[in-house]
């Protein structure tokens, strides 16, 4: 049986017939300048998605950048438009969404992505990239990845700031595998050059790093790279939901005692409160005053603005801002108008500043997917409400979240394809809801229900084709 060393010297006498088999890898030499070192790292990546991130200029810091962004290696079958969505604390609004266009000569047209650094701490700040390639109005592809923004201190010199980017961000990367030979030959005496070399398996590694005598002038304007994509696989699109709507309500014909005669469903991105109107609201969850003759759309309801609160998802958990002429007051506090602040739960909201008691609202429940609020004014028994994250699934098992008595006792709602869903906690099953839907055989659903595909199925309130959604694809177009 041979030995190792005949085996390598064996294969080494092949190759020199044969000077450049599959595996054998040669970096750039001066005598080859028409491929830099940048080239051999990306004919290192076989083709693969990647995004190549180039123009950022340490010496902005403190001030406003501009990075160029370019989609590159696609595969065939891509949509000719991918949508990317950015999410980091350097965006003005912390997130951004753009869209790829690919030109006729298949090339995909480069984006320009603006931030600004000013009053930001120095150190690391991520962008978290999301690549969506839609195929018949859904999600064909996904394509993930993070790229790190260095924000360096306003007295970090340029070599500094350089040396901390490559010392993550390598300039070459040759691999060899399975006894081959990897060789690379550079000239270093610029200064600094990251290398990454990997020789594994009876490979050989063969660096000629020729430092040639005289100075060399080397000038870094800014600082470009690439960040490899990863595809994440999507799941099977489920069939979209029996019932499409947005907005709904549950109408239950004889209430028990301390139940409400209608609970309200709303699913929207931004959901808005405002004053009762029958032509035209200016929002979606339209409050009355309730007195001792009941409820009042006249009086007091007018003290209440067309647009007087929204209600978004924000981070982990659900802001209301107030929008209106009137204010509200959270726990009694005026928050300030256009001052997001995050709901709480048990938290007491008033509508409006000015005239106390004419809506009146409490936090009950604070999911992950949603929040239910009930009114403790006179109109307690009149109507409840339900604020749920559009395609938010609550998960199996269900996390365990915050909710007083009043909510506790209520169904677990959800909105996803479209359409609203009621999910069991016990046995995890998932029932559309639609005006056929027997309601009774639902858990923690009271008898004498059934479902409105409309939020006030009591009032014939007439709504603009601009201003109406009826299905989940215009809610992003939708603003109250």
């Amino acid at each position: 049986m041979p030995s190792s060393f005949e085996l390598i010297s064996a294969l080494r006498s092949t190759r020199a017939a044969h000077p450049h088999p599959v595996g054998y890898a040669v970096a750039p030499t001066p005598s080859a300048p028409s491929r830099s070192l940048e080239s051999v790292d990306a004919a290192t990546r076989d083709g693969a998605p990647h995004l190549h991130i180039s123009g950022f200029d340490p010496r902005a810091a403190g001030g406003r950048q501009a990075i160029k962004v370019e989609l590159r290696n696609m595969p065939a079958g891509c949509a000719p438009l991918v949508t990317m969505r950015l999410q980091s604390a350097l965006l003005p609004e912390g997130v951004a969404s753009h869209s790829f266009a690919r030109t006729l000569r298949g090339e995909w047209r480069p984006l320009f992505i603006e931030f600004s650094s000013r009053d930001k701490e120095h150190g690391q700040y991520r962008i978290d990239v999301e690549l969506h390639c839609q195929k018949d109005a859904r999600i064909s592809h996904k394509w993930v990845c993070t790229p790190v923004i260095l924000i360096p201190r306003p007295d970090a010199t340029l070599t500094e700031i350089h040396q901390t980017f490559l010392s993550t961000h390598k300039n070459v990367r040759v691999m060899a595998d399975d006894a081959s030979i990897a060789r690379v030959q550079a000239q270093a005496g610029g200064g600094r050059l990251d290398i990454d070399v990997h020789a594994r398996n009876a490979s050989i590694a063969h660096l000629n790093l020729d430092a040639r005598p005289g100075k060399v002038n080397l000038g870094f304007s800014t600082i470009a790279w690439d960040e490899d994509l990863i595809e994440i696989d999507v799941p099977a699109h489920a069939e979209p939901h029996p019932h499409q709507s947005v907005m709904a309500c549950l109408v239950n014909a004889a209430p028990d005692a301390g139940a409400q005669r209608q609970v309200r469903l709303f699913a929207m991105e931004q959901c808005v409160l405002g004053r009762f109107e029958l032509h035209d609201p200016e929002a979606d969850v339209l409050l009355t005053h309730f007195g001792d003759d009941g409820q009042d759309r006249d009086g007091l309801t007018r003290r209440l603005s067309g647009r007087h609160a929204v209600i978004r998802r924000a981070g982990a958990g659900f802001d209301i801002e107030d929008v209106s002429r009137y204010g509200l007051l959270l726990d009694g506090v005026w928050p300030g108008k256009n001052k997001p602040v995050q709901l709480r739960l048990g938290m007491r909201i008033e509508l409006s500043a000015s005239i106390k008691g004419i809506v009146v609202l409490s936090v009950t429940a604070i999911m992950p997917h949603g929040v239910i609020m009930h009114r403790i004014d006179q109109g307690v028994h009149a109507e409840c409400f339900y604020f749920l994250e559009p395609g938010r699934h609550p998960g199996y098992p269900v996390t365990a979240f915050g909710a007083l008595p009043q909510a506790a006792a209520m169904p677990l709602l959800f909105h996803q394809h479209g359409g609203f869903w009621h999910f069991d906690r016990v046995t995890g099953q998932e029932t559309p809801l639609t005006p056929q839907t027997a309601m009774d055989k639902l858990s923690q659903v009271s008898a004498h229900t059934r479902f409105a595909p409309e939020s006030y199925p009591e009032c014939w309130i007439v709504r603009s084709a601009l201003k109406a959604p009826t299905t989940a694809d215009a809610v992003n177009m939708y603003t109250a």
